[in-house]
């Protein structure tokens, strides 16, 4: 059941309420709202922090139980970590945490008083609702008996008196919902198994959406669509596999009539075991996430139709299996693209850019205002960035920038790699136009100077994700990513952002 998120302006002390919570900054100092509590509780709130139960970092938190002055039932100081630098962003972290435990208690409503030091609250309101979600996402379709939390936590109320900040928190929760509904439908194709989300469920998950909204329609290419438009490319991973490959297209038509789109483009490799160039086999069950990339293009669809965005989008999802067969790709195979060029296919493991340099052709036909790509591409990424940042490359540098700027914005960040002619030499073949991988060094960028040979018609940014899509360990799953950023991207152009 999704959490519910409303606005009251009732002041913070006379709400009756399942816990209220106070904000609380480093070495114990007080917001002005938490201030007033502190009043109303005859001190209760300076007399903990006193005792040393809470310092104020980052994600701390003392729960007091029927504090007196207020109708709560609970008070929950909340470390929210330096009063000089905090924000959007350290509220909502420190929120997430909240939440999490919150749902573990009694709680089944909580209230949280806007911080008067917040400059904006539409922002937070966005990153708030985004942060939370993902805190209380869990994934069970799989289980033949469904775990539901004791008390699940179901409402969160924010308090705000003043009618212009009510303005924005309005327009963040409905912003914040839309992605936090897109990440979730992400995470839950992503989290599928290889044996459930094959190519043709995940067209058929897509389709479903298309019935939902009638400004969305929703195609699937077949491999005998794709052949006569001479995929070679594409087709050449999937013969490996028993499962058909599909080109999922997903047309959204919010803006004017002749309006140049946007169009999204995502790697949908349901499964990959790297083909004859096999993965070593530990961990092999996570490559059920190398369809991260498709997975988040049909969450923003689902974000930009849910926000009823007036914007032109496409979303182009080519998907297949990498499996290894009598059939498969061979190391040295040379294949033909859609755009004509041969490819030398060095490593079979390098396949993503196969199926996607013929979706990044067909792009062409909508005659795009710019194209994104988004895939969790190479494990190089990964060195060089981490988990926490995605690596972007492109061939314009407006539209990276642009792309930068919008995750920053929503706390799903973005670095800007480098390409050059001397990483396009590492390409070269003795036998074909291209090959598919140049070499161990630099993998992230000779993989995005690969796909850029296909597309010089448009302006391009390239998302490799594969350090940011899924978590390993105790954690383990999909992280809904970029969907936050590729929506506020959207936003953002439509002018839609406070």
């Amino acid at each position: 059941m999704p959490m519910e998120y409303r606005i009251r302006t009732t002041p913070a002390e006379a709400l009756a309420t399942d816990c209220l919570i106070a904000v609380v900054f480093s070495k114990g100092k007080l917001d002005e709202t938490t201030t007033s509590l502190d009043k109303a509780t005859g001190g209760l709130i300076k007399e903990s922090l006193r005792d040393g139960d809470l310092s104020g970092n980052s994600g701390e938190f003392l729960i007091l139980h029927r504090p007196p002055g207020l109708k709560a039932r609970r008070l929950m100081l909340l470390g929210v970590g330096d009063e000089k630098s905090f924000g959007a962003k350290a509220l909502a972290g420190a929120l997430a945490s909240a939440v999490k435990e919150l749902d573990r208690t009694g709680s089944r409503e909580v209230a949280l008083p806007m911080p008067g030091k917040l400059e904006t609250v539409y922002p937070a309101a966005k990153r708030l609702v985004i942060r939370a979600e993902e805190a209380l996402y869990r994934f069970q379709e799989c289980k033949s008996k469904k775990e539901s939390p004791k008390h699940p936590l179901r409402k969160l109320i924010l308090l705000e008196s003043d009618a212009g900040r009510r303005k924005q928190l309005r327009k963040g929760l409905d912003q914040g919902r839309a992605i936090a509904n897109g990440m979730a439908l992400a995470r839950n194709l992503a989290n599928l198994p290889g044996n459930i989300c094959t190519p043709t469920h995940l067209a058929n998950e897509a389709k479903k959406l298309g019935r939902r909204f009638d400004k969305l329609k929703v195609s699937a290419l077949t491999e005998k669509q794709m052949e006569k438009l001479g995929m070679g490319a594409l087709l050449s991973v999937s013969r490996g596999s028993r499962q058909e490959a599909r080109l999922i297209v997903m047309e959204y038509r919010g803006g004017k009539p002749g309006q140049r789109p946007v169009v999204l483009v995502g790697k949908g490799l349901t499964f990959d075991a790297g083909g004859i160039s096999l993965k070593p086999s530990a961990n092999m069950d996570e490559m059920k996430y190398d369809m991260c990339g498709g997975a988040s293009v049909i969450g923003t669809i689902q974000a930009c139709a849910e926000l009823a965005l007036p914007v032109n989008l496409v979303g182009i999802v080519p998907s297949s299996e990498n499996l290894p067969d009598g059939n498969a790709n061979k190391p040295g195979d040379i294949v033909t693209s859609m755009s004509g060029l041969t490819i030398e296919v060095l490593n079979t493991d390098a396949e993503g850019r196969l199926i996607l340099c013929d979706a990044l052709t067909y792009a062409e036909r909508f005659k795009p205002a710019v194209v994104i790509d988004i895939a969790t591409l190479t494990g190089a990424c990964i060195v060089a960035l981490g988990h926490h940042i995605s690596g972007l490359l492109g061939n314009d540098d407006t539209l990276v920038e642009e792309v930068a700027r919008a995750g920053e914005a929503v706390d799903d960040p973005a670095w800007r790699l480098p390409m050059g002619e001397d990483y396009q030499k590492q390409l070269e073949s003795n036998f074909a136009d291209i090959a598919n991988i140049g070499g161990r060094s630099a993998g992230t960028i000779t993989a995005a100077c690969f796909l850029s040979r296909f597309t010089e018609k448009y302006k391009w940014a390239h998302l490799d994700i594969a350090g940011t899509a899924w978590k390993s360990g105790k954690e383990k799953g999909a992280t809904g990513r970029p969907v936050p950023l590729l929506t506020e991207f959207l936003l953002r152009r439509c002018k839609r952002v406070s």
